[in-house]
């Protein structure tokens, strides 16, 4: 499932391609991906043009010139391809809104959504959303984990708790942490040791272009290039890069994990 270095990559190509271009049709495949009925979504969206684009979490908002949003999220196994129609990857496209010959198709939305909502039901949508990294200070991040308790895998993967960080993410700062994700009382240090990891894992990972296995568009070099930086996760079997020791794969709350055994211990 995209996170939030996925999704902001994605925001920030987007927004140097789409933006303010007339949304001259909308193509409905899957009804079930949208919140509205397909003549009131292209009769909304046609004509219009999306003047912002930003992220909140793992969402991705669409801002159009008549104030309303589109929000969509990916869920498991979307993605997007600007192409057009002699540039397109050979999928099925659950949706395409097009600009003029430019089209951006939503690929791969069997869980996720694209759903037009005005402010008040967007900000509804959104509400229960933790901050995100960039507003979290590392003195409210030690008080904010010092009154929780549970294992720390579960907390960065809450999203009421800080905005965007998913399973493979969670496991990248675990092990720079040196912290065991099952770990479920943290030390000072240890919290502080978790909260740079989160901003060098993030940032890192936007930098990279998150892990994400398709390009945005073709001869796009930079979506998905993290992957192959992963520390610890979908590497078991493989040498630890710190210590030589084997990565293991462990479940917490039934989701897969990673770890190094000799980085990462629980402690007492």
């Amino acid at each position: 499932m995209p996170e939030m270095p996925e999704m902001e990559t994605y925001r920030r190509l987007l927004s140097t391609s789409v933006n303010n271009l007339p949304i001259t049709d909308v193509v409905i495949n899957r009804e079930k991906s949208i919140n509205v009925p397909v003549v009131t979504f292209r009769n909304e969206l046609i004509g219009r043009k999306i003047i912002n684009i930003r992220r909140r979490a793992k969402y991705l908002l669409f801002d159009l010139d008549s104030e309303d949003s589109l929000l969509l999220h990916l869920m498991l196994g979307g993605w997007m391809y600007i192409g057009g129609e002699d540039d397109t990857p050979d999928r099925t496209k659950q949706i395409i809104i097009t600009f003029y010959s430019k089209q951006l198709q939503f690929i791969g939305l069997r869980l996720g959504f694209l759903h037009l909502l005005k402010k008040e039901a967007l900000n509804k949508k959104l509400e229960n959303l933790g901050p995100e990294l960039n507003e979290l200070s590392l003195e409210k991040w030690v008080s904010l984990l010092q009154k929780r308790r549970g294992k720390i895998k579960t907390t960065l993967i809450n999203q009421e708790v800080v905005a965007g960080i998913g399973n493979l993410y969670s496991d990248e700062i675990c092990y720079e942490a040196k912290v065991h994700p099952e770990q479920t009382s943290l030390t000072v240090e240890q919290l502080s040791n978790l909260y740079h990891a989160m901003v060098n894992v993030m940032k890192e990972a936007i930098h990279y272009g998150g892990y994400m296995d398709n390009p945005l568009y073709k001869e796009d070099n930079l979506v998905g290039s993290f992957y192959e930086r992963r520390k610890v996760y979908d590497r078991e079997g493989e040498k630890c890069k710190r210590c030589n020791s084997i990565i293991q794969k462990i479940k917490i709350s039934s989701r897969k994990s990673y770890i190094c055994p000799h980085c990462q211990i629980v402690s007492a």
